[in-house]
């Protein structure tokens, strides 16, 4: 409560005086007055008066907060570590923050890409490529000792990991194991061994730590979900492609590319999500970036599963095809094939 001031104060000393006689007047009244006596007598009198007051006062302080939320901090003076700025969101980010005063250092994978030179370019001279792969952990410990020497005695204020890969395509059982081993490397153990590295100097400055997640980081790459397709189909065993068939990996993949061509391309919304993050006094431990997000994942949290799931499914995995082995002709004829040789069987015994 330390960040509102006397405005505040007084604010709730007059609602507290507007509620109360409000309270005094309803109480006082002939026609509401018998109803709520009565329930005053039946639950303890003045103590139920005391908790609807409570209440209200517990109502307006919030709505209070809420729309006179404390100062964003000055970003003047504050370093800031973001991984995967070779495009997309960790390239915007860190030029929004380079504009906006932060000291940014950014990692990408090559420091000649058209990424790190269109952010030299763009940048100010407080702007810093470090040339990072997160699954080298050399790589990381060389960024390390190249912040550390360019911010002397003063810690990091915040670390930003955003990079990430998503390069499975389709069903668990059509997935290489090499690609879910690939994900794990960037995504998990990559931003669990920067964040280890640079916890000590976010310790010196008391600063913060903003993972970025989302289930689709290429969706704006139409050209990437077509090579991923071609890929799939040219390295699945014979057997297990005609189990589920071209036809469900070929949906598989128009699904998303669906999803990526209705991708929106303004990444403002994820920006200054990550800004506010960077620069609330007391920042939350959950952000939701973009319109409907956060509806999205209260649904899928507080629903019924089998409600959210549905929502979910209808959402995202709006799959017409079932894989080819389970589809129901398919499945009849085999049932038709068993009970064919169950017959002929018979008809061997009785021959016997």
């Amino acid at each position: 409560m330390e960040d509102y001031t006397l405005p505040f104060w007084v604010y709730l000393l007059v609602v507290t005086v507007l509620v109360g006689g409000a309270l005094k007047k309803v109480l006082a009244s002939h026609l509401l007055a018998p109803p709520l006596l009565l329930g005053a007598s039946v639950l303890g009198g003045a103590p139920l008066v005391l908790m609807v007051l409570l209440v209200l006062m517990v109502l307006m302080v919030l709505l209070y907060c809420r729309s006179h939320p404390p100062a964003d901090l000055p970003p003047h003076g504050k370093a800031v570590l973001i991984t995967g700025c070779d495009s997309g969101f960790g390239q915007a980010t860190a030029r929004h923050l380079d504009s906006l005063g932060f000291q940014v250092f950014a990692t990408v994978l090559d420091l000649n890409s058209s990424g790190a030179k269109d952010l030299q370019r763009s940048c100010s001279s407080l702007l810093t490529l470090l040339r990072v792969d997160i699954t080298q952990q050399s790589h990381v410990q060389q960024a390390l000792t190249q912040v550390q020497s360019l911010l002397g005695p003063r810690g990091l204020w915040a670390l930003v990991n955003n990079a990430g890969v998503c390069v499975n395509f389709g069903d668990a059982e059509l997935s290489l194991m090499s690609n879910f081993r690939g994900c794990m490397e960037v995504n998990f153990f990559g931003t669990l061994s920067v964040t280890k590295c640079f916890l000590p100097l976010l310790r010196l400055s008391r600063g913060r730590i903003v993972n970025i997640s989302s289930p689709a980081g290429q969706s704006s790459n139409s050209e990437y979900w077509e090579q991923q397709h071609q890929r799939l189909l040219r390295d699945l065993p014979p057997a297990l492609l005609q189990d589920y068939g071209e036809d469900y990996v070929t949906e598989t993949k128009d699904l998303f590319k669906s999803h990526a061509s209705r991708a929106d391309p303004d990444l403002r919304p994820v920006i200054e999500t990550i800004v506010r993050a960077l620069l609330a006094p007391r920042p939350r431990p959950r952000y939701f970036a973009g319109p409907g997000v956060g509806l999205m994942y209260f649904i899928s949290s507080y629903l019924p599963e089998n409600l959210s799931s549905r929502f979910l499914q209808k959402l995202f995995v709006k799959k017409t095809l079932l894989p080819h082995a389970l589809r129901k002709g398919i499945y009849l004829r085999i049932n038709n094939n068993n009970n064919n040789n169950n017959n002929n069987n018979e008809d061997e015994e009785k021959l016997k």
